[in-house]
């Protein structure tokens, strides 16, 4: 990651009266940063927290932040053709990923007071795993196109299921989120679910 810093300049200033200075503090905070400075600052802060979780482990890994669609992704990679640390990072099914990504949420809200939404990934995994789940949602389509049933599908993670259901949408059907906690799933149906 890359910082830069500017060379400070000392510029004398005008005393302040006390409503002057509410009048300077009330139009700093009604502009307020953008929504892409705000993703912008929560990727800094992610990767920062991932920066320090992977060298007190004495992991090595790169850190890259996009922000797209409103949303900030972060992603650990590595030169290495295999690494079996990151990999650990990711662990069974993203078990560890998920936790990984709910820990630097919680780092992005402690540090800013703003829930976040960032989506973490390690060494592909999350777009290997999309493959696989644009494979499950073809075949639940097929499956209620061809039984007119509706067809249940495994538990899943929040954002698996977001990705599922816009795949669902996209080939014309409808799908709902049922359960709680981790049995929540997705329902695929060819009519909507009342």
């Amino acid at each position: 990651m890359s910082q830069h810093t500017e060379d400070a300049v000392d510029v004398e200033q005008p005393a302040l009266n006390d409503d002057d200075a509410a009048s300077v503090t009330d139009e700093a905070s009604a502009s307020g940063p953008t929504k892409a400075e705000r993703l912008e600052e929560e990727g800094d802060i992610a990767a920062d927290y991932l920066e320090e979780l992977l060298d007190v482990a004495d992991i090595d890994g790169d850190i890259d932040i996009e922000v797209r669609s409103g949303r900030t992704y972060i992603s650990i990679v590595s030169d290495e053709a295999e690494n079996k640390e990151l990999e650990a990072l990711v662990g069974d099914d993203g078990e560890v990923l998920e936790s990984l990504q709910e820990l630097t949420r919680l780092a992005v809200l402690t540090a800013t007071g703003s829930r976040s939404r960032l989506v973490l990934d390690i060494l592909g995994y999350r777009k290997e795993r999309e493959g696989k789940l644009r494979e499950i949602a073809d075949k639940a389509v097929s499956t209620a196109k061809s039984t007119s049933e509706p067809v249940h599908l495994a538990p899943m993670s929040a954002y698996e299921r977001k990705l599922v259901h816009d795949f669902v949408a996209d080939a014309g059907l409808f799908s709902e989120s049922e359960g709680e906690g981790s049995k929540r799933h997705i329902v695929v149906s060819v009519e909507e679910l009342v």
